[in-house]
């Protein structure tokens, strides 16, 4: 006996809830795994690219500009598409970088390798080398009102 119009619309709204709770569980379920959906992608990404490279050198031949912006608009997409597609591949072949974020955005450590130093009055004698610019400065200027009487 067939499913109602009302039970395979139930259906689908249960299997889309799935597939976004749990991507992994869904694609095993489906028979699929991500690493062979994402190479997919990627390959499909690159073919567009290609036809974006076409379109975008026949609007350049024929002087064409919005044949040609189109070409741009569609390798932009095909490479966003493709290397989403890329980092979805790394990421299912490794379970720890595939947790780091829900939104697939994760923290990058940069900037400073030494942790920053609370302000301190530095005397006379204290080595110019020590600190950044900016603080030197501001030892410099807070040392130049001290000895003008406060100006």
């Amino acid at each position: 006996m067939p499913l109602s119009e009302e039970e395979l619309r139930l259906l689908e709204q249960m299997e889309r809830a799935l597939v976004e709770e749990d991507p992994k569980f869904a694609s095993t379920l489906r028979g699929t795994s991500l690493r062979r959906t994402a190479r997919r992608r990627a390959v499909l990404a690159g073919v567009v690219f290609l036809v974006g490279v076409v379109l975008l050198m026949s609007g350049a031949i024929t002087q064409l500009w919005p044949v040609g912006l189109a070409g741009f608009v569609v390798m932009l997409a095909a490479a966003t598409v493709g290397l989403t597609a890329l980092k979805g591949q790394a990421a299912a072949e490794s379970p720890a970088a595939a947790q780091a974020h829900p939104s697939g955005f994760g923290v990058v450590e940069g900037g400073r390798s030494r942790p920053k130093r609370g302000r301190t009055k530095r005397t006379r004698g204290a080595s110019r080398s020590q600190g950044s610019f900016m603080e030197r400065m501001e030892e410099r200027w807070r040392r130049r009102r001290d000895e003008n009487g406060g100006f």
